[in-house]
């Protein structure tokens, strides 16, 4: 299997389908890096709405 190809799996109704690498899968599952996001998120939100009003 080559390396570009290693994410991919073959499902019944897809030829191909993305699947998430190791590294996805850790920081989808980290509570830290969450919260992190968490925050990013917000503070563009509010400053997207502070430009509004």
């Amino acid at each position: 299997m080559k390396k570009e190809e290693m994410n991919f799996q073959k499902h019944e109704q897809f030829t191909l389908t993305m699947m998430p690498g190791i590294f996805a899968k850790k920081m989808r599952t980290c509570i830290i890096w969450q919260a992190i996001r968490f925050a990013i998120i917000n503070i563009k939100m509010l400053v997207v709405v502070s430009k509004s009003h």
